[in-house]
């Protein structure tokens, strides 16, 4: 561990520029880490937050084949939707960079150049897929086959998504390209690797035996199962076109490959926002802090610091505190099926209501096992702590000052020994939330936060003012200065949390901006005399409406899914062109229409077929009202025997084609026929 850093780098893992941000990648990385570096602020200290797009890899190809533009016009696009979202989120980075920019090619180019020139690089030729009809050699999520463990006939090759196997492209079972759909063949290609294994004892050393007891366990735990299994060389070139070209001769047509290029990201970045960069990455009093999610755990504590170790110039990180993932209403959050809550969307949706969803992620925490978001909860969250405890605390001290003295803050006058205890609790509190944070225990932190608001709501539910205030308006002075003093320490430890809501608090107890993380606890925050603003409300209940509008558009989502992924039913046997023959089918159009009584789905329906008016009773009547299908032409085959339903003679059926969703459409001509016209 750094002790006593004169400074510190704090970096959040660089989000894809694929797409947009979505509460996961907030409850993993985004939210933590602007919490831990705005109470490092808040305590005077020196640090930077560095984080940007990552905007090479196939992802990024995949995205922009798909939507038929450039890999550039891909990452031009989320960049700016995924930097906009984060402003609007209060995420409070140094810079938001991106790896596309021309010095963070410069840098990534000049780190590989100085492990080749030193010899840190093995070259390898070895076999690799390539698709003869695109052309090219095949990264692995540009195949397709499959997954050798569970049989998904869609794995990629780098990963199974239904099992998550980690996997070869050659482990897959035929495999197809998703360039071109043909069979790939194996090609020689020529590249340069890490060689992980030489650096396995000193990894060995530096994590297993230095970062026990520090590291948090899933992070150490992780880390220590792929050194106990044996590390190998990693590739760190690709055959693509679209990423940081391999700066040496005999590389053409090669990039490198994203997981080594967008590490360097972070040094660009600081190079990007200040020319003394170097004292934040090569000064050993320098705390270097990684905020990832738990799937970037082996890239950021095993390859990036081999990496740094390779190179020599650079200090290495002193904590990883990943997160495990955040699921979404009991399901897998998953970016492909659209089952997420995507920032961009919440803020238009919740406007005002940043600091909420802070609260429900932090609270929420998936610090050490997976948890759970739903919309109940934020609901609850909300209106039940957030309202209940915080805003109803502040709401009655502030009230009470403006009704009383005119928000001058009264003096105090003999303490009892309730007031003592309630004023060393305040005292204490600060030190506990910092201790938390600085162990990256955000959720307990927040939790001691809440405690200091349940503390003022208790004090003056136990003393209540707004009685006494009528026989020893003297106490009720003293009761009203603790109350403030509460709330001012608040103000300021609510900040790393709730940023939003610190500062309309701060603005209402007409408190300075400078207060630092020192000054909370204090007795006298608030000085006798200080005239505080008027009272506004902190927050705002939630109602059902809001909530249940989400919670259908993702049953929405989960029905689109099942439609969009149904297996559609095999051909049935064959016929002969005579049974065919045998059917007639006629045009006709509905004349009239009624629903069967004591019937949940039948209609009973008198159609024109041209020939004759009939009566056919059709099971359709969850799909159509009877009034909106009057008129409405239709397919009936109209030599099918008569048939009692229900007491009602059906003289034929009416075609209909069914959804993947269940759901059925009149199987109708595209533009009206003559009733008794010949379906063929």
């Amino acid at each position: 561990m750094t002790e006593n850093p004169k400074r510190y780098t704090v970096t959040a893992a660089l989000p894809y520029a694929n797409g947009p941000v979505h509460i996961g990648h907030l409850a993993g990385v985004y939210l933590p880490a602007d919490i831990y570096v705005r109470y490092l602020r808040l305590q005077n200290r020196d640090v930077k937050f560095i984080c940007g797009s990552d905007e090479h890899g196939v992802p990024i190809t995949i995205r922009a084949k798909k939507e038929g533009i450039t890999p550039q016009q891909v990452v031009d696009k989320y960049h700016k939707l995924i930097k906009e979202s984060f402003e609007n989120f209060n995420i409070s980075f140094d810079i938001y960079d991106r790896t596309s920019s021309k010095i963070h090619a410069e840098t990534a180019g000049g780190f590989f150049k100085k492990l080749y020139e030193d010899g840190k690089f093995i070259e390898q030729t070895t076999q690799q897929y390539y698709d003869e009809k695109a052309q090219q050699f095949l990264a692995d999520r540009y195949i397709v086959g499959t997954c050798p463990k569970c049989g998904n006939e869609n794995a990629y090759g780098d990963q199974c998504e239904a099992c998550g196997t980690s996997l070869n492209a050659t482990d897959l079972i035929n495999p197809k390209s998703t360039l071109s759909g043909a069979v790939p063949v194996m090609r020689e290609t020529k590249h340069w690797y890490l060689p992980l294994n030489e650096y396995e004892p000193w990894l060995r050393e530096w994590i297993v035996e230095g970062h026990k007891g520090d590291w948090k366990p899933n992070v150490y735990g992780q880390c220590k199962s792929w050194i106990d299994q044996g590390l190998q060389p990693r590739a760190v070139t690709r055959d693509l076109d679209w990423g940081v070209p391999v700066p040496v001769a005999g590389a053409e047509g090669k990039v490198l490959y994203v997981w080594f290029d967008a590490p360097i990201g972070y040094i660009s970045a600081t190079k990007a926002l200040t020319d003394d960069w170097e004292k934040y990455w090569k000064d050993e009093e320098t705390k270097l802090v990684h905020f990832i999610g738990k799937d970037n755990i082996v890239f950021h504590c095993i390859i990036f610091p081999s990496m740094l170790k390779a190179h020599g110039d650079y200090i290495l990180p002193d904590n990883v505190p990943a997160n495990e993932f955040l699921n979404l209403e009991g399901d897998k959050i998953s970016t492909s099926r659209n089952w997420a809550v995507w920032l961009h969307e919440y803020l238009e949706e919740f406007p005002g209501k940043a600091d909420v969803l802070r609260y429900v992620l932090a609270a929420n925490a998936p610090e050490t096992k997976d948890n759970d978001f739903t919309w109940k909860d934020y609901q609850a969250r909300n209106n039940n702590e957030l309202l209940a405890i915080l805003g109803n605390f502040i709401n009655r001290a502030v009230v009470l000052t403006q009704k009383y003295y005119d928000g001058a803050v009264p003096a105090r006058s003999e303490l009892t020994d309730y007031d003592k205890t309630v004023l060393e609790d305040l005292q204490g509190i600060p030190l506990v939330i910092s201790t938390y944070i600085e162990r990256y225990r955000f959720r307990d932190a927040l939790a001691e936060l809440m405690n200091l608001a349940r503390l003022g709501n208790k004090y003056l539910a136990d003393t209540e003012p707004w009685k006494l205030i009528k026989t020893d308006a003297e106490r009720v002075k003293t009761i009203m200065n603790i109350a403030l003093q509460i709330s001012g320490s608040l103000a300021i430890l609510m900040e790393p949390f709730l940023p939003e809501s610190a500062a309309k608090l701060r603005t209402m107890l007409n408190m300075a901006l400078g207060n630092s993380w020192s000054a909370a606890g204090a007795a006298d925050l608030l000085k006798e005399g200080h005239v505080i603003g008027k009272p506004e409300l902190l927050f705002e209940k939630v109602e059902d409406a809001a909530v249940d509008a989400q919670v259908q558009k993702l049953l929405d989502t989960k029905k689109a899914n099942e439609a969009a992924n149904a297996v559609v039913e095999p051909a049935k046997e064959d016929i002969t062109f005579e049974d065919f023959t045998k059917m007639d089918v006629r045009i006709g159009t509905i004349i009239e229409a009624e629903k069967v009584a004591k019937t949940k789905k039948l209609l009973k329906l008198k159609i024109d077929t041209g020939i004759d008016q009939r009566t056919v009773v059709s099971g359709i009547a969850e799909f159509f009202k009877p009034e909106e299908i009057v008129g409405q032409q239709v397919s009936i085959l109209v030599n099918l025997a008569p048939r009692e339903i229900k007491g009602i003679t059906s003289q034929g059926m009416i075609l209909m084609a069914e959804n993947a969703d269940g759901s059925l459409a009149f199987v109708q001509p595209s533009k009206e026929i003559k009733n008794g016209g010949t379906v063929s």
